[in-house]
């Protein structure tokens, strides 16, 4: 294959990639939630970190400025953690490029499923609450998520993760937005193939994770 084709080819599935991250994706945002501060501006500081970009310049309050700070602390921790890599190398070689927006899933049905385990307040209030918090702050958010969170308040988006059928629609419908070969769909076979081991490092991931985020809380 000529050089100069397999670099276009890797810039179009880099773009895609990117993409998806940006602007369609709901991954992890349960458990940024989870491991934010119990406050409302923190819950809000947690999702804005997925929408909000560069510098932070001061168009939110010290708490939400502080929660965003924490989300991308998070999220750099998170990508580089050896447990995390573990879990994207069980990922097919077919599929691996996409890792990292599979595990981000799969990490969050194992805290919905076994929110019982990790949190005293049961899900479907501490989901109403997050979704109470975003219509009472609907001027304030960034226009995509004005548009995204009253869906996410009508289906439970949060909660629904608990359920295999919830991934694989979700992971099915990301895989719509790349522009070659959708190699998302049907990818929450990995993680039905998968799961012992994945579960196995989500729950040796997630007291570290704890452990970090909390060394960074207020």
């Amino acid at each position: 294959m000529d050089r100069s084709y397999r670099s276009a080819r890797s810039i179009v599935v880099y773009q895609s990639l990117f993409t998806i991250h940006c602007s369609l994706s709901f991954m992890n945002y349960l458990a940024h939630l989870y491991l934010s501060e119990p406050t409302e501006d923190a819950w809000l500081g947690s999702l804005l970190g997925d929408f909000v970009k560069g510098p932070l310049d001061g168009r939110y309050s010290a708490d939400i400025t502080r929660a965003i700070a924490l989300h991308r602390k998070i999220d750099t921790f998170t990508d580089a953690h050896p447990l995390v890599l573990q879990s994207k190398a069980r990922i097919s070689p077919a599929r691996r490029r996409y890792a990292g927006i599979m595990v981000d899933m799969f990490y969050d049905h194992f805290l919905a499923k076994y929110w019982r385990e990790y949190h005293d307040e049961p899900i479907g209030e501490f989901t109403a609450r997050i979704y109470g918090m975003l219509h009472a702050r609907h001027a304030m958010l960034p226009d995509r998520l004005q548009t995204m969170a009253p869906r996410m308040a009508r289906s439970d988006w949060l909660a629904s993760y608990a359920e295999l059928d919830s991934i694989r629609a979700a992971l099915d419908r990301m895989g719509q937005r790349l522009k070659r070969e959708n190699r998302l769909r049907d990818s929450a076979d990995e993680l039905s193939e998968h799961y012992a081991g994945l579960e196995s490092d989500f729950r040796r991931f997630l007291p570290k994770v704890v452990q970090f985020a909390r060394r960074h809380h207020t």
